[in-house]
Formats: structure tokens, sequence, C-alpha cells
């Protein structure tokens, strides 16, 4: 179906659309219904898999296998309905280059060449071969702090293309940490300093958000299916049987918890790692700032039983799971079972971008 090129787009709606590691996920509300006061309602969402070879390093190499997909998608795996072909993207954020970056104050025109200048340092592509994105987090009258992304141009042409051949119009591309991020502006602690950690498949995408800015960036290797490969190893079991183990127990009290736990940390270690060097990253960058409040997980490996827990007690600091779902009124849709409610964090924040404030 075609559309037509209209360029006032502040009232029209648009769904978020995440393509993870062999699944897709998508997720719209009703257009205009979103208020600090009361949830926003669901117009639609739903999930599907596809062949995850058809995604190479990040670049879509098989655009037609994921089109099939989505068509499959949005004819028979629908809740409720999507109504529009304006889309939000998200591509994974341990696919991107990110740095905060600490500049003198200076003129608008310096500052663009300042920054590729830094990026340059930090990322081994030539900047010919990337787009470069930044926000200021912090500013005085001296210096400036910016948060700057850098993201390979084949990556994202091959999501471009992909739009162009399901006939969807693609209006923003975000990384998974500012999904995350954008839907946390929804929670009743949002103003809160939140280290939001974003388990995915194969790797833990860590943030460090004040007011719903991010302020710094991290990712570490193991995720989800890092979890169940690791059962299936120390338990000797199928991986579809370590799956159902690592859902139904995980980390929490069972006859297994011991082999679990210790076949886990490997994994785990790293993440609590990454954690505490970006806390003292925090602690001394932004000494003007609330100390972090909170550890918020989120994403498909997060529905582990026992990870909340383990993560308080190695961190000594408050660790909750974030169910995307509260801060929705499913709109008499059913949603979806608990186990798999964290897996449409991505395309829950995406869904909540305004379309005012992207023209």
């Amino acid at each position: 179906m075609g559309t037509n090129k209209n360029y006032f787009y502040h009232d029209k709606p648009l769904f978020g659309l995440d393509i993870g590691h062999g699944s897709l996920k998508v997720m719209q509300i009703v257009p205009g219904n979103v208020s600090p006061k009361s949830p926003p309602r669901l117009q639609g969402y739903g999930t599907t898999t596809f062949d995850g070879a058809a995604i190479e390093d990040g670049v879509i190499v098989k655009p037609e296998v994921i089109a099939k997909a989505l068509k499959e998608l949005f004819e028979n795996h629908l809740i409720g309905d999507i109504t529009t072909r304006r889309v939000v993207l998200t591509i994974p954020s341990y696919r991107t280059f990110t740095r905060a970056i600490n500049l003198p104050k200076m003129a608008a025109k310096d500052l663009v060449q300042a920054i590729k200048t830094e990026a340059a340092n930090y990322t081994p592509l030539a900047l010919d071969d990337l787009y470069l994105d930044w926000e200021n987090i912090k500013s005085d009258e001296v210096e400036q702090d910016l948060l700057a992304v850098a993201v390979p141009k084949k990556i994202v042409d091959s999501y471009i293309s992909l739009c162009q051949l399901v006939d969807l119009e693609p209006i923003l591309i975000e990384t998974t940490m500012h999904a995350a991020a954008q839907l946390l502006t929804r929670d009743k602690n949002g103003d809160v300093p939140t280290m939001i950690i974003d388990f995915g498949s194969l790797s833990s995408d860590l943030s460090l958000c004040d007011r719903q800015k991010i302020l710094v960036m991290g990712t570490v290797e193991g995720g989800g299916e890092s979890f169940t490969r690791a059962i299936e190893k120390a338990l000797k079991v199928s991986f579809e049987a370590a799956g159902i183990i690592k859902n139904k127990y995980g980390l929490s009290v069972s006859k297994k918890q011991r082999e679990i736990t210790a076949a886990l940390e490997p994994t785990l270690a790293p993440i609590i790692k990454e954690i505490r060097r970006m806390s003292r990253y925090y602690d001394e960058r932004f000494k003007d700032h609330q100390p972090i409040g909170q550890i918020v997980i989120l994403g498909g490996g997060a529905n582990m039983p026992g990870l909340g827990d383990y993560l308080t007690s190695n961190l000594r600091m408050p660790v909750r799971s974030c169910d995307p779902w509260q801060y929705f009124n499913a709109n008499h849709l059913q949603p979806p079972a608990s186990v798999d409610k964290p897996m449409f964090s991505t395309a829950a924040g995406l869904s909540l971008v305004k379309p005012s404030e992207v023209f």
C-alpha cells in the first residue's frame, strides 16, 4: 500500500518495531492517548520469530526472510491492530559505538568537527562509514559533556531497505537503550537516577539515566541465551530442557540452585563488574546529581527467577524487574503470558515516541 507524502505528522500514529535476535516484536498505542497521569491504551501488539541467519553482524543480509516473517506477524499474530505504516525502529546498543565525551565550551560550528575528531578516536571504522549523532547531557560556561553515538551506515541502510521492501515508512531509528529510557518515563520513580540493564539474547546493554536522559552506556557479552547455554552445559541437558529450567527455577531456591548459580556466575560476573565501573564513573563525573537510587532489569533475559535477588545481594542496591505492561492500559486486549512480558520492553518504549517530537 502506498503512502502520500505529508510533512504535518504531529498527530499521525506510529508503531514500534523491535528486530531482535531471530524475533520481531511490534506495539502501537492509541494515538493522542499519552499523558503523564493516565496510562496509554494499547492499539495492538504481537511477536513472531524468523531465521536468525537473516542478520549478520547487525546487518540485515536476507531482508526477504524478515519481510516474510513481518507479513506473517501482521496477518496472523497480532493482538489488536496496527493501524499505521509509520514505524520507529531500534538498533541493538551493542551494535553502536557509544562514548561520553567531555569538550570545552565552543561555538556550534566548531562543535561538529570536535565531535567527529573524538569519534574517530573511539570507533574502529572510518567516519565516512558511520552515522554520527550526539546529545548534550551536562554543560556549564567552561565545558560540556556529550553522549555521542556512531552507527555503521550499512546497518542503518539495511533497516531502511527492509522498510522499503515491506512498504513501511521509517521515521526514527533509536538504540535499545534509548527505547528503555523512554519506557521509564512512565515509571513512578522515573525521576530517580537509575541503572537500566537490558538482558538481550546474546548481550546485556547497560545505561545510567537521570530524568530520562542517558548519561553513560555500556555493553557486556552474555544474555538470556547465554544463560540457557550455561545451564545446558552444566546440567548436561538439552537446550530446550535448559530453557525450561532457566525460566522455572533460574537462580531461585531449588535442588539444583548451587549448580545453576555456579554455571551462571562466569556470565554474570562481567555484568556486575561493568555496573560497578559505570557507577564509579557516575559518582566521579556527576557529583551534583542524586546518588543512583535503583537498578531496573528488563528484556527477555530478565525473566529468570532469582536474578534480581542475586544482583541485589552482590551490588547492595535495590534491583527490580520492569514489566512494561504495568505502564499501559491493555484496552481489553489479552496480554502475553507473564514469562513473555519483559521481551516487549523495547517495542513498548518505541511505541511511546511522540510524533510531535520527531518532526
